[in-house]
């Protein structure tokens, strides 16, 4: 059975925030809101876990993982990006948007795209995932909470408890989510690509 915190979204509980990131020190999977829609997170170099989310989501060894940020500082850790596009990044952070970039050394193999050697950026701009980041000293490996069969993610956290409760380790509750993903965008050669249309704005990346 997995736990249910229920976290004020403008103000969350430190308290709960601590045992939030204890869990997933622990190896547990949590689902958690975004500005976006809600998700799964994991520890970013925790096998077992991100096994445990290939599972859920169904997912195969092509689909590109998320480290989502608590702010740019991590960037340059994670991925290389040239001047041109760290200023497109920088203009839309936080924000609903996945960058889509040449991984780093630092990025476990497991989580790259198997021929491109890329993984998925992002920034939040969300209360409860960022004290969650800021609170874990690194980012948190993510993908959009969409179940198998669902062509929109869940969006009520009272759902999610009913369908993953046996799946997850923590929900937590941050109120009802948007039901529109990030908007994607591939960063990672020459172009800027849109892969996914999503919440985000995407006009400045196609001019």
């Amino acid at each position: 059975m997995s736990q249910f915190f229920q976290i004020h979204p403008e103000n969350p509980q430190v308290r709960l925030i601590k045992q939030a990131v204890e869990i997933i020190h622990r190896g547990g999977v949590v689902a958690y809101p975004t500005d976006s829609a809600y998700a799964l997170g994991c520890h970013l170099g925790d096998k077992a876990a991100l096994e445990r989310i290939r599972r859920i989501r169904r997912l195969d060894d092509g689909h590109n993982f998320t480290l989502v940020c608590r702010d740019l500082s991590e960037l340059g850790t994670y991925a290389r990006v040239d001047n041109v596009a760290f200023r497109l990044i920088r203009a839309h952070t936080p924000g609903p948007y996945t960058f889509i970039l040449k991984a780093t050394d630092e990025v476990p193999r497991r989580l790259l795209h198997p021929k491109r050697r890329t993984i998925g950026l992002r920034v939040p701009e969300n209360r409860i995932a960022l004290d969650l980041l800021e609170a874990l000293g690194e980012p948190l490996m993510s993908v959009t909470l969409i179940l198998p069969g669902d062509e929109l993610p869940l969006t009520d956290p009272f759902e999610i408890r009913e369908r993953l409760e046996h799946d997850v380790d923590l929900v937590i509750d941050g109120g009802v989510c948007g039901a529109e993903p990030t908007t994607v965008i591939d960063l990672a050669d020459d172009t800027a690509v849109v892969v996914r249309q999503g919440r985000g704005e995407s006009s400045a990346f196609t001019d």
